[in-house]
């Protein structure tokens, strides 16, 4: 039975329909931006591996960490235990992120990352006696991951269909842009008025899975201060966002008032390795800092803090703090700038989307902007074709590359979506 006669009986792959599929492709191995295919062929990884290996493929730094930390300590219970790989990480994490944000909680991905956080925030207001604060405000295309806490707070859409109604009832209010800001804060001040919304939960200026639709700063910040103002608690998913994906470190650097709790993951170990990290400020780890043990955060993983993720996120921050990776990130936003303003108004491109290392195009179909629309698996095969992996959300192709790419992966990258527009108008409308 060959290789991928045992994927196909074995394995069931994420979000593929495995009836319609086609085989997956086969990487033996990465370096830097390139995957390389059991066939030979080169792949260059414009979007990280979902977003992930921030440092590129197989990164020696990182490497040498993981390494390193195995030969000493693979993993511990955290509960009653510590270990230096988290101490370390934990006050890295608290001096970037900087105020309010005081205390690190360890998870396993971003998604529970959010669930931590939607919990956190909960039993915040129960631990200080206003159990009446139970409700949540999200954004409409939200997307904050596929466990129950996560989808409640994401968007109702085909994904989550089966499980609808087993979700717990979000407020989901439109993103506010120039047009409807007003009337949004608006509807946040009424929803307010009632004194029972617990939390507001967003990603930070851009809305990854949704298709990257971005917004400003200053109108999250417009409902931020709404928030504080009414006595709910903000949580930042930057599971996308965070570790230099807009430009700044955080999504969250570019707002004048901060959240209360935010969620970290992908990036943080730069593809190593899983690890999800929910922050919060003093604040809210004062609630259940008590002589009562029922006030205690009855929440933990297995693989919480484990020691060789925590190593390799320390290494991923080493490197992302480092002056030679923040001229990386400010090459690839200048590429992306000039690159979106040549093809603007080509006659396929309905819009262009850019912040900081993320660009997306949306392309003029025939059909409604969707993450089914019938271009995306056409252009996915263009481009694995042309030797690039592009994972378009339906008929937004995105490009978010890792920090080490180089002028001529760039080109080149920039050079197979220029293609790929006349093809795909020519073949598909």
């Amino acid at each position: 039975m060959t290789e991928a006669e045992k994927d196909r009986n074995y394995i069931w792959h994420p979000f593929t329909q495995m009836k319609t599929a086609d085989p997956p492709m086969h990487i033996v191995s990465g370096k830097d931006c390139t995957l390389y295919a059991a066939d030979g062929t080169a792949y260059i990884d414009a979007i990280s591996s979902w977003w992930v290996n921030i440092h590129g493929h197989a990164n020696k730094y990182i490497s040498d960490a993981i390494t390193k930390q195995a030969a000493i300590l693979e993993h511990v219970i955290f509960a009653g235990f510590t270990h230096t790989p988290a101490i370390e990480l934990s006050g890295k994490l608290i001096e970037i992120l900087g105020k309010p944000f005081a205390k690190i909680f360890f998870s396993d991905n971003g998604s529970t990352a959010v669930e931590v956080a939607i919990k956190m925030a909960l039993q915040y207001w129960y631990n200080t006696g206003n159990k009446h604060k139970t409700q949540i405000i999200a954004f409409e295309n939200a997307y904050h991951g596929d466990t129950f806490g996560a989808m409640s707070a994401g968007d109702r859409n085909t994904f989550n269909a089966p499980f609808q109604h087993h979700l717990f009832d979000v407020n989901h209010l439109p993103v506010p842009t120039e047009e409807n800001v007003d009337a949004v804060a608006a509807q946040f001040e009424q929803l307010a008025e009632a004194g029972n919304v617990a939390a507001f939960i967003f990603e930070p200026l851009v809305q990854g899975s949704s298709g990257m639709l971005m917004h400003k700063a200053i109108h999250l910040d417009k409902l931020i201060a709404i928030a504080m103002e009414k006595n709910i608690l903000c949580i930042a998913d930057e599971v996308m966002t965070g570790f230099g994906r807009t430009g700044h470190n955080f999504a969250i650097d570019y707002l004048l008032l901060k959240p209360d709790i935010i969620c970290l993951s992908k990036g943080i170990t730069g593809g190593f390795m899983p690890l999800g990290v929910t922050a919060c400020s003093q604040k809210i780890y004062d609630a259940f800092y008590a002589d009562d043990n029922t006030k205690t955060f009855f929440h933990g993983h297995s693989y919480t803090a484990n020691p060789l993720s925590c190593a390799a996120a320390n290494a991923s921050v080493e490197l992302l703090l480092k002056d030679e990776c923040k001229q990386n990130i400010e090459l690839i936003c200048n590429s992306h700038f000039s690159f979106a303003n040549s093809i603007r108004h080509h006659d396929f491109v309905a819009a262009v989307r850019q912040q900081g290392t993320i660009l997306a195009i949306e392309l003029k179909t025939s059909e409604n902007t969707s993450y089914f629309n019938s271009v995306k698996k056409e252009a996915y095969r263009f481009y694995l074709e042309n030797g690039v992996l592009l994972r378009p959300l339906g008929n937004i192709i995105y490009i978010m590359p890792p920090y080490c790419i180089t002028t001529a992966e760039l080109e080149k990258v920039y050079s197979v979506i220029e293609q790929s527009l006349t093809y795909l108008r020519d073949n598909i409308n």
